[in-house]
């Protein structure tokens, strides 16, 4: 009897013991990258927050005010692609939002995948998957971590807004098919959409959205952060003759979506509906949900930052924010749940904008210049065969072309550098494979050399001027350079075990996966080359 009684104690102790040993992990996990959002909106627009959106976030959680983009070009895929992998571009392979394959020529799309079929969606946006990332998310590693009991999931008005953040291990990832007005997804996820999904795609959402038209939330007068309504810097939406207030779209053109703030709401009602279907953050372990509103930069490169547009686009998306927080609370209850908030990059301000302040600044085209480099070929050395082409700020050189017609790279690079430096705009070029040879300053020479793959970068990098851009016309904006209009980003977190406070010490893109990972006490991404935050994970 004795023996029983003391096997009795010691086998509770045993699983008291190993229940205080469980790892403690939030419910859910949900990562909202905003996609073209400059770290200044989070001060510009400040006092025309509310209090349960971006100021929540700043004034209850963890604010990391100094936080960078660690290389080039600053796109929406390789962002994407950083933030949850922890990596950068020369290791995850994603060097672009598009790039030539160095070794077969062909151009590619960051998650084209033609081995794939579309689910729910037309053909031509529904044949991509995650399989060009060459490293896993921190997302993957959750899966991997929890024996594949953890869901995860992403949504996004882009394919790669949604695909690159779920990872390869997603349960499913779901994007906006402009043919359709609905949320698809492709067999790379399964071959049919979940039955919750269909439930809302039936919805018609859009139609509803786009039937409205697009007016200030307040008095446009009290727009006291932009410039005035009708001016040059700003596109017409089809069928506009000046830009302004307010935008009347055509209900028909499910593409518009894109370019209103509602695009956000159609996203954030979407995200709900996977948690609900899904039971996210309900079960035993805990869920990831990846979400990326990419109507702010659709409307960043249409009407730039110093529009009214943006500013209206940002008051609504905070209300947008406060009330997904609401749903969370509700849903999961307060500290249950773990958030982050950041970008995939910023934006620069309008080229002529800029000019017409007495600001230095300037566009080029991409076409224009590839153009020409093909004419100097041509003339120099008898063939514009030798040129593929300039993306990414990079000029792309045809090797086989070059040994078939016996000429020697560096002869072809030392015209090209010649050429682009006759133009007082451009500040390096730099020889993506001797990238010391050129003497430019950090953290100018760590941003080349991180954004380097061998296989789809190009074989000469251009830097330009700040104020200075690749753009396709003299309206809007655009990104993809190092300098801090691109590069500084926000970077909030909120929730479970987050403490109040900010910091002012630098921190890369790439130290969001590791502190996550730190935080759920799961392995790294195989490529993370971040740090964790110590502020942020004790």
């Amino acid at each position: 009897m004795k023996q029983i009684v003391t096997l009795l104690l010691f086998s509770t102790f045993s699983v008291s013991t190993f229940a205080q040993k469980n790892i403690e992990r939030p419910k859910l996990v949900v990562g909202v990258v905003v996609d073209q959002m400059r770290w200044d909106y989070l001060y510009r627009f400040y006092d025309r927050y509310s209090a349960n959106g971006f100021k929540r976030l700043m004034n209850d959680g963890f604010n990391c005010q100094q936080t960078m983009i660690n290389y080039l070009p600053a796109y929406t895929a390789p962002g994407h692609a950083c933030i949850y992998t922890g990596s950068v571009p020369s290791i995850h392979g994603i060097a672009g939002n598009n790039w030539i394959d160095n070794n077969t020529g062909k151009h590619w799309y960051c998650t084209e995948d033609t081995s794939v079929s579309p689910v729910g969606g037309s053909k031509q946006a529904g044949m991509m998957s995650p399989k060009n990332m060459l490293v896993t998310t921190v997302t993957d590693e959750l899966r991997l971590a929890t024996n594949f009991k953890s869901r995860v999931f992403g949504f996004s008005l882009k394919d790669r807004g949604a695909i690159i953040p779920a990872g390869h291990l997603a349960n499913g990832a779901y994007w906006y098919d402009d043919s359709t007005g609905s949320f698809i997804s492709s067999s790379f996820y399964g071959n049919t959409l979940p039955a919750w999904l269909n439930t809302f795609n039936n919805q018609r959402l859009p139609d509803t959205f786009l039937r409205q038209p697009w007016e200030t939330l307040y008095p446009i007068n009290t727009y006291t952060q932009s410039i005035k309504d009708n001016n040059r810097y700003e596109g017409n939406f089809s069928g506009e003759k000046n830009p302004v207030f307010p935008h009347i779209v055509k209900s028909s053109s499910y593409p518009n979506m894109r370019r209103l703030p509602s695009g956000n709401t159609y996203t954030f009602h979407a995200a709900k509906a996977c948690i609900e279907g899904e039971y996210l953050g309900m079960k035993n372990e805990t869920d990831f949900l990846c979400i990326s509103l990419s109507s702010p930069d659709y409307i960043g490169h249409q009407f730039a930052p110093n529009s009214v547009e943006v500013e209206d686009t940002y008051l609504r998306l905070d209300k947008d924010l406060g009330d997904f927080i609401t749903y969370l609370d509700k849903k999961l209850g307060k500290g249950n749940y773990l958030m982050f908030l950041t970008a995939d990059h910023g934006g620069a301000h309008n080229a002529s904008y800029l000019n017409d302040i007495k600001i230095p600044a300037g566009n080029e085209q991409e076409g224009k210049i590839l153009s020409q480099l093909k004419e100097l070929s041509k003339t120099k050395f008898g063939t514009d065969e030798l040129i593929r082409g300039y993306d990414n700020y990079q000029v792309f050189l045809d090797h086989k072309k070059l040994e078939s017609h016996k000429i020697e790279e560096e002869d072809l690079k030392i015209a090209i550098k010649e050429w682009f430096y006759k133009s007082p705009q451009v500040a390096y070029v730099l020889d993506m494979q001797e990238m010391d040879e050129t003497p430019v300053p950090e953290p100018i020479l760590t941003k080349a050399i991180n954004g380097y793959h061998r296989l789809r970068s190009g074989d000469l990098l251009v830097i330009y001027n700040p104020g200075w851009y690749h753009g396709y016309g003299q309206t809007g904006t655009t990104h993809g350079t190092w300098h801090p209009y691109d590069s500084h980003i926000p970077l909030l977190w909120y929730g479970w075990k987050i403490k109040k406070g900010s910091s002012n010490r630098t921190i890369n893109m790439e130290d969001i996966a590791a502190t996550l990972a730190a935080m759920l006490h799961i392995q790294m991404p195989n490529g993370c080359i971040g740090k964790v935050i110590s502020e942020v994970a004790p």
